[in-house]
């Protein structure tokens, strides 16, 4: 990166910390320091949710995941404006009405102490896991940029944001989120203008998109039903309306963001925004990936995106059998550059025979540079076998730092680091406030003063921002991070949701039920998850449906062991 990227960068990022720093001071109390005072106002809360959801993964794998496997990521949020229309008419204003610092007092009231405490601790596994992910995304950043060992990165990123969090609490969270949502928007727009510039001349906007379609990344919609197919319009409409359900509903983080609304519309009018917004911008996201893969047809890519492992190899024995398979990729790619250019000239001729015999080429040529690549990549796990062979995370880094100019380079990259602060101050914040209302307030010092909890909320800041770093610092052996931190999730949303919805809806069940129902239900998903028996996206309908079913069947048999109990005492 040049100095004025540099600066840009520094300047952006100060910025933003200084701000809700600035705005935050004053937070005296637990009410503050945990809900802003319930203050904030609709497009506040709006951008604060979007923020939460939107980390660096978002930004950094998601134009990856289209790169190298298309649109269809942007099913996964179908059923997310279904979701928020439930929100708005149940949680929000069950949560507003009371008062509560989280999600999880009410299944107290609702049910009992064990319920309320497995839901929150099945919460911190999984959101304490989730944010060491997003901690990790931006390393990779600095690492690459730095040329330096990705732990110290990882350690530099995640004590920034530690710092911010403690000091400010959810005020700090909430008006930074602001402001990097209306920076991250523009940066956006300007990536995705950018990266249709730099295609060749003659390759217009619906040229680029029937070439990306005719190599299968406009895969948009897929109607076919199948449970082991991860993005479908069914999977994305169901199990991600449950997934969405049960992460903007019972997960802290998000219920954090609008709990920090100043009446139940603001909370309203916020996710709302949320559910109309969402989707658009992922597209965008994905569809800056498909831009990039179309300019990657026309200009040479690394055979691997990931330079780190490049240089690694490049220093082993293995050096010139990696040297000899780069020069046959650039021969494979010149060959395949010619027949993209003849797939553009054959659309402009609608002549679909002709079309037709330039994408059968094309895919071919394609084909024989993705053989040579896995070689490549065979050689890498012959040379290291800790080695990565996903390299999607880096598709987007490597365009930008290659090919954007001088300031904008700098941009992108703050955009992407503030989405994981973003995110990662706003699972810190809930973590914390979990950690103390649920557990050390209710169980361990159920009398302290305000300053107590505050000193504590603080302290478990700093704790769980340690352990998200040792999360962070294995992170690198997950894949693709989008997908890993949505399967993390899928492992425990569903169980979670099934108890909000028994606590809401099914009144005659009650606490030991659905508690014996949560555990068992977690159980079985786990073994789903494991052995991969369904897509990760239909475990969040599977684990919410299986509580229901198996907390009705407890409760009933508690009902009739009950009553046989009485007609034995009669008797």
């Amino acid at each position: 990166m040049s100095l004025l990227d540099w600066i840009v960068l520094a300047a952006t990022i100060l910025t933003i910390v200084i701000y809700g720093t600035w705005k935050s001071r004053g937070s005296k109390n637990i009410n503050t320091y945990l809900l802003g005072d319930q203050s904030m106002p609709w497009y506040t809360v709006g951008l604060s949710v979007m923020a939460t959801q939107a980390s660096a993964i978002t930004f950094l794998s998601a134009p990856g995941q289209a790169y190298s496997d298309g649109m269809r990521f942007v099913q996964f949020y179908f059923g997310l404006p279904l979701a928020m229309i439930v929100l708005c008419i149940t949680f929000v204003p069950i949560f507003h009405k009371l008062k509560v610092f989280t999600a999880y007092e009410y299944l107290e009231q609702r049910f009992d102490l064990k319920t309320r405490a497995l839901t929150a601790f099945l919460f911190l596994i999984q959101r304490g896991l989730s944010t060491g992910i997003t901690i990790y995304a931006p390393s990779i950043i600095l690492s690459a940029i730095l040329h330096i060992n990705i732990t110290y990165t990882t350690l530099f990123i995640g004590g920034i944001v530690i710092c911010y969090t403690v000091y400010g609490g959810t005020k700090a969270v909430s008006y930074t989120q602001m402001l990097q949502m209306s920076i991250i928007f523009g940066g956006l727009f300007v990536a995705g203008v950018m990266v249709f510039n730099l295609l060749p001349q003659g390759t217009g906007f619906v040229h680029t998109l029937k070439l990306a379609g005719k190599l299968g990344r406009m895969n948009v919609i897929d109607w076919k039903f199948d449970v082991n197919n991860r993005y479908n319009i069914w999977s994305g409409v169901i199990g991600g309306f449950f997934l969405q359900l049960s992460y903007f509903g019972t997960d802290q983080s998000q219920v954090g963001r609008y709990l920090t609304g100043s009446s139940i519309g603001q909370s309203r009018l916020g996710l709302i925004m949320n559910g109309l917004v969402k989707i658009p911008m992922q597209f965008l996201i994905l569809l800056i990936g498909v831009l990039v893969f179309v300019f990657y047809q026309f200009n040479q890519p690394p055979v691997f995106f990931n330079n780190n492992q490049v240089e690694q190899i490049k220093q082993s024995q293995y050096a010139k059998q990696y040297d000899t398979i780069e020069q046959k990729y650039s021969v494979a790619f010149s060959q395949k550059k010619v027949k993209a250019e003849s797939l553009v000239a054959a659309l402009d001729s609608k002549d679909q025979v002709r079309i037709d015999s330039a994408q059968s080429e094309l895919k071919a040529a394609d084909k024989q540079a993705g053989t040579i690549r896995e070689s490549a990549i065979a050689l890498m796990k012959k040379s290291d076998p800790k080695s990565d062979p996903n390299d999607t995370n880096y598709v987007f880094l490597t365009f930008v730092t290659h090919y954007l100019p001088k300031g904008l380079i700098g941009l992108l990259i703050a955009i992407i680091f503030l989405a994981s602060m973003g995110s990662t101050a706003s699972a810190l914040n809930s973590l914390a406030s979990t950690t103390v209302v649920d557990i050390y307030k209710r169980m361990i010092n159920p009398n302290g003063s305000d300053k107590t909890y505050m000193l504590a909320s603080r302290g478990a800041t700093v704790l769980w921002g340690l352990v998200c770093l040792g999360m962070a610092l294995y992170a690198s052996h997950l894949g693709n991070l989008l997908e890993a931190v949505n399967q993390l999730g899928s492992y425990i949303y569903g169980t979670i949701l099934g108890v909000f919805v028994v606590a809401f809806y099914v009144k005659q069940v009650k606490g030991q039920a659905v508690f014996i129902a949560a555990v068992i239900t977690e159980i079985i998903i786990c073994i789903l998850g494991y052995y991969n028996a369904v897509a990760y996206l239909w475990l969040n309908a599977i684990g919410c449906v299986l509580v229901i079913g198996i907390a009705l069947v407890v409760q009933m048999l508690k009902r009739e062991k009950g009553a046989s109990i009485t007609k034995s005492s009669l008797i």
